[in-house]
Parts: structure tokens; C-alpha cells; sequence
């Protein structure tokens, strides 16, 4: 029995009473798992003597004879979203401004000559698209108004800019003739006329000077604008809207002051004068073209060739031609309407055209202020009497 004691002690037993043993001493970096186990007396020989388990291999697929082929058509998915479409607009957005300001510094940062000669060249339209490129064409625009406004002027306006004139506002004029432009009583006795037109809106006399030289302005300028708006309908044959004898409907109102802003901008402006202009010249040229095409028509008419048309430019306008003086009264005038060109006049003697100067206004002016004060004497020598 001792024996056997000493067999237990020095084989499995030697651990519990304090001699080392090698098979019993636990490893640890053993797992939870083999923690349990060692816990166990009765599963220590089987835990030392575990095997790892190979996974199971899978069976492969077999593929019949009568069996087509897979083929794989999966594409990816086209992102779509409110987050992405907005990234890319910021992206084109970033790019437009990018290379608008590289154009813009490129342009500008050649010679001051070789810019405006550039400039003078674009149409006034393209001038107004220019200066609201960036902020760096606008300044430039805005600072050269005066000077390239002139240039494109003479080189493609040089007859229109003197039968289409701005009015004169009376800030601009002294403070004792404007006592006399406002006069009511003057107005209700000259100007009644005006409240007969349905195209052309009525000026302003607390702004505008109305002498007769600058309402006639007032009125020329405003049928320019108004003929150019209905120029798709008259080259497509589609008649005018009419309307009725003392009625004037919400949209003719609207169409009217809409016109009339227009001009109210050419006042300060140079630029939007010169884009009247530019429209003037191309209605003039669909009127012409226009009753060019109509045989049955034998009127005289200015010569105008393609190369006319091409050049963009009013010179064929200084030619022989029927003078077109009277302002028409209504837009039924505007189908037999092909050059208007007001305040100019033929001469024979010299054989050439005659324009009405600029300083007619200050003439006109002078009427003005003598009949006022030729009405305030005979109120005095009335009121003494």
C-alpha cells in the first residue's frame, strides 16, 4: 500500500504535494476552454492529447452537359443622389469660375489699346454678357463704358445714334428753366396728343425735360423698342393683336412700361442707348429683308445686299432711300413699316441727308420758357387792369 502510495506520489501526485511536475504544470496562454478542463482531474490526459479538426471539404459543384454556362452581368450601380448631384454642380460651378478668371486674366492683362480695340469689336449685347462674366470684366466695363460706348458707336451706329437721341432729364438742366418745363397748363395745351397712343407710354415731367424736341425722343425711342418685340410675329405673317378704341387691357400695360424702362435706363446709361440702337438696326433688317421677298411690292426701299447683313452695321442706311418722319401712331403701322430713321430729312441740293442737330433741345427749350413768360405778363397787365 505504500508502494503504491509512493507510485501515486511520484507519478500523477508529485503536482498536489509541491514537487514540479512537467505534464501537469498548465500553460498560460491556454484558452477558457482549457481552463475548464484543467479544472477537471479527469480530463487532463485527454485535453493534452487533442488533435485540431480539419473542416470538412465541400463537394464541387458538377456541371451537366446539358447545363449552359453562367456568365455574370451584374454592372455596378450608377450612384444617384441629391448629395452626389449636388457635389457635381459645385464641381462645374468651381471649374466655370476657374477658367472664366483665366480667360479674365489673360484678356485683361494684355495692353490697355489692344483690349479696347478687342472690345470695340463685340456688339452691345456681347458687351452686357462680358460684364456678367466675373467681377473683374464688370469693373472693367463699368470704368470704360464712356469711352468704348463711343467707339463700337461710331463704328456700327453712326446714322441711328443721330435719328435716335436720349431725352434730357432736368436734373441735369437749371433749376429756374425747370419751373417752366412743369408748367400743367402747358402740357394740357400742347401735349394732349399723347394720351391718344396705346404703344408708347407717357414721360414723366418731374423727370424728363418735355420740351417738344425731347418728347419726340421720348416717343422714337419707345417705338424702337416696341417695332423689335414684334418682329417674330411679323416675319411669320401672325397678326398683331388688336385693340379696342379707348380700352387698354392688364398685358398691353404691362408689355408698354416694360418698354418703357428700357428707355428710362438709356438716361444714364450709354450702353443700354447703344443696345436700343443695335436692336433698331436688326429689325431694320428683317423689315427690309421682309418686304424685299414680296413681289407684289414696288415701293422704294434701301438697297441692302448680304454683305449688309453680315457687317452688322447701319452704313447702307446712308444710301438713297424714302425718309420715314412721321412716328407711327399705331401698331397697325408696323406692317408697311420698313426703314424708320426719324429726325432726318433728304436735301437734292447736296443729295444727301440731313439730320436734326442736338442743340435743337435748347432752342426748344427757349420756346418754352418765352411763352411762359409772355402768359405771365398778360396775367399781370389782366390782374392791374
Amino acid at each position: 500500500m505504500i508502494d503504491g502510495w509512493q507510485k501515486l506520489s511520484g507519478g500523477v501526485g508529485g503536482a498536489w504535494l509541491g514537487e514540479p511536475s512537467r505534464v501537469l504544470t498548465p500553460d498560460l496562454r491556454c484558452t477558457s476552454t482549457q481552463s475548464r478542463h484543467l479544472e477537471r482531474p479527469d480530463s487532463m490526459y485527454s485535453l493534452l492529447s487533442a488533435r485540431p479538426v480539419k473542416p470538412l471539404k465541400m463537394p464541387r459543384a458538377v456541371q451537366r452537359e446539358d447545363e449552359e454556362e453562367l456568365v455574370d452581368l451584374t454592372e455596378a450601380l450608377a450612384l444617384r443622389s441629391k448629395r452626389t448631384e449636388r457635389r457635381r454642380r459645385k464641381r462645374e460651378t468651381k471649374d466655370a469660375k476657374s477658367r472664366s478668371r483665366g480667360a479674365a486674366a489673360g484678356l485683361l492683362n494684355l495692353p490697355y489699346e489692344i483690349t479696347m480695340h478687342i472690345l470695340t469689336m463685340l456688339r452691345p449685347s456681347d458687351v452686357f454678357c462680358l460684364s456678367r462674366t466675373n467681377k473683374a470684366f464688370a469693373f472693367f466695363v463699368q470704368e470704360q463704358e464712356e469711352t468704348l460706348v463711343r467707339d463700337i458707336t461710331a463704328a456700327r451706329y453712326a446714322c441711328l445714334s443721330r435719328c435716335f437721341r436720349v431725352p434730357v432729364l432736368l436734373e441735369n438742366m437749371e433749376p429756374a428753366l425747370c419751373r417752366h418745363l412743369k408748367d400743367a397748363e402747358r402740357h394740357d395745351k400742347w401735349y394732349t396728343s399723347q394720351r391718344g397712343f396705346q404703344h408708347i407710354a407717357a414721360w414723366d415731367k418731374e423727370t424728363m425735360c418735355s420740351c417738344g424736341s425731347c418728347i419726340l425722343r421720348w416717343n422714337t425711342l419707345c417705338v424702337a423698342v416696341d417695332f423689335a418685340h414684334w418682329q417674330d410675329d411679323l416675319d411669320k405673317g401672325k397678326p398683331l393683336p388688336t385693340i379696342a378704341r379707348g380700352r387698354n387691357p392688364q398685358w398691353n400695360q404691362r408689355l408698354v412700361e416694360s418698354h418703357a424702362a428700357v428707355v428710362r435706363k438709356a438716361f444714364t446709361s450709354r450702353l443700354w442707348h447703344a443696345r436700343i440702337l443695335e436692336a433698331h438696326l436688326d429689325s431694320t433688317i428683317r423689315s427690309i429683308r421682309r418686304h424685299a421677298e414680296n413681289k407684289g411690292n414696288r415701293r422704294l426701299r434701301f438697297r441692302m445686299t448680304k454683305a449688309d447683313e453680315r457687317a452688322e452695321s447701319d452704313a447702307f442706311l446712308e444710301r438713297a432711300g424714302p425718309p420715314s418722319v412721321d412716328v407711327p401712331w399705331h401698331r397697325d403701322n408696323y406692317y408697311l413699316l420698313e426703314a424708320y430713321l426719324p429726325n432726318r430729312a433728304w436735301f437734292m441740293g447736296p443729295r444727301d441727308w440731313v439730320y436734326v442737330p442736338a442743340d435743337q433741345h435748347d432752342r426748344d427749350v427757349e420756346l418754352v420758357v418765352r411763352w411762359s413768360q409772355s402768359r405771365d405778363r398778360q396775367a399781370s397787365q389782366a390782374s392791374t387792369a
